[in-house]
């Protein structure tokens, strides 16, 4: 495992001065608000899906695409949804998250997957799948006004880990399961509340941590190769632009995940950037009109190159 540069405490102190030189944090106090819980990302109204498209036979190998107004070619946001890699959470509570990117200007693939739980789920299942639908939008293109040279991908919690693996797959294409083409260049990665390392996450207790054995197939002990091949911070560097948002008062992932993985991809050499937002939990990132929806925004639109 990579050594840590500075103290977790030092970090996020640094971070969170970083931010608001950049003006990426919110100065709401938690007097003032509370956090979204994950039922109200469900709640009505709820907005109308996308478009359904399968990228495979399988009952979940599918996506729905969101178009702006316009000709375009627009530009593209693949989101990847969270939920600890199970099944009881699919695409729906991503709609809000992806209507709103959707009305920006940015055109959104959201994708499903089969999950760790799942028949076909798990390694190498789970990875194969969000690496065909992520590639499977060189078909979409042809079909839709996409512009293939402007695509970020954008994950929420274990999502948040699917998404920095998927950017990682052209510089390190030993780490797909089963790679068997050229992965779809993107432009970047934004990683919501963001599990970037498999390792130190799967050894907390909880249900979601206890969900990474069940992903990768066994503890780190037993399946070191397998953590190695898909855990972000074992891929760094990752070649492209990194944007990560985390709230202080995420109760799901602990901040340091995106603390220690942007001190880690600096001395990488990536171009990584965190907005850590005080007072925000871990669905505030998918809610718009949150304080920390407009870091959101930002982080995907720089990504993007859109003013």
């Amino acid at each position: 495992m990579p050594v840590r540069p500075l103290t977790h405490a030092l970090l996020i102190a640094s971070t969170l001065a970083m931010s608001c030189a950049t003006r990426e944090v919110s100065t709401t106090s938690s007097s003032d608000r509370r956090q979204i819980d994950f039922s109200e990302l469900e709640a009505p109204p709820v907005p109308p899906p996308g478009e359904h498209i399968s990228y495979g036979i399988e009952p979940f190998q599918f996506g729905e695409l969101r178009l702006p107004k316009g000709r375009g070619p627009f530009p593209v946001a693949v989101i990847i949804h969270g939920g600890c890699w199970l099944k009881q959470y699919d695409l729906k509570h991503a709609a809000r998250e992806a209507t709103a990117l959707t009305k920006s200007g940015i055109a959104t693939w959201t994708i499903e997957y089969r999950r760790a739980d799942e028949f076909g789920g798990g390694w190498p299942g789970t990875f194969d799948d969000v690496a065909h639908a992520t590639d499977y939008l060189t078909q979409l293109a042809t079909r839709y006004p996409l512009n293939l040279k402007r695509v970020v991908l954008v994950g929420h919690s274990a999502g948040g880990q699917l998404a920095l693996w998927l950017a990682s797959r052209a510089h390190h294409v030993s780490a797909a399961p089963n790679p068997d083409s050229l992965p779809l260049a993107v432009r970047g990665v934004v990683s919501l509340g963001g599990i970037t390392d498999l390792r130190t996450f799967g050894a907390r207790s909880g249900r979601c941590s206890a969900a990474v054995s069940t992903l990768l197939g066994g503890r780190a002990d037993d399946q070191s190769a397998r953590y190695d091949a898909v855990s972000p911070v074992e891929l760094l560097p990752l070649g492209v632009r990194v944007r990560l948002v985390h709230g202080i008062a995420d109760n799901s992932v602990p901040v340091e995940q995106s603390v220690d993985f942007t001190a880690l991809a600096k001395t990488a050499g990536d171009d990584v950037k965190s907005a850590i937002i005080p007072d925000a939990g871990h669905f505030d990132l998918l809610e718009p009109g949150t304080t920390a929806w407009p870091s959101v925004m930002r982080a995907v639109r720089e990504v993007l190159g859109m003013r």
